[in-house]
């Protein structure tokens, strides 16, 4: 397992979220993909779609299983990464850079003050 990127805040639910200012850039974590084993499908969300903290909005199929992906943070959907669509397997090897699923304009910058540092995470998942 890789170094938790320490640029990032982290949901309970194990998606990541970098912000640059009011856009947020988010996808899962590596010990979500490692978990998953390798992703076969994603389906994203539709861009101008409005999300809240928690709502589940895009899912990820594996060989073992489907899960959703729930946002960490509410807002618009401005963006979507296709290359994840085309080569799911992107999101296995490098899910916290290329392998991101959508960026989405924040409703309320400060939610992400209340997701986990890489430090709180790490804890979480027993590292």
């Amino acid at each position: 397992m890789s170094k938790i990127p320490s640029d990032l805040r982290y949901a309970k639910s194990h998606e990541w979220v970098r912000v640059s200012g009011d856009t947020a850039t988010v996808g899962i974590t590596d010990h979500a993909q490692h978990e998953l084993t390798d992703i076969v499908f994603v389906e994203l969300p539709a861009v101008g779609r409005q999300v809240k903290t928690g709502e589940p909005c895009a899912v990820v199929e594996s060989v073992k299983t489907a899960s959703d992906i729930y946002s960490p943070v509410s807002g618009q959907i401005i963006a979507v990464n296709p290359a994840v669509v085309d080569n799911p397997a992107l999101v296995n090897t490098a899910p916290d850079s290329d392998g991101w699923f959508y960026q989405i304009k924040l409703a309320n910058p400060a939610e992400v003050a209340a997701l986990l540092s890489s430090e709180d995470y790490e804890k979480q998942i027993g590292g």
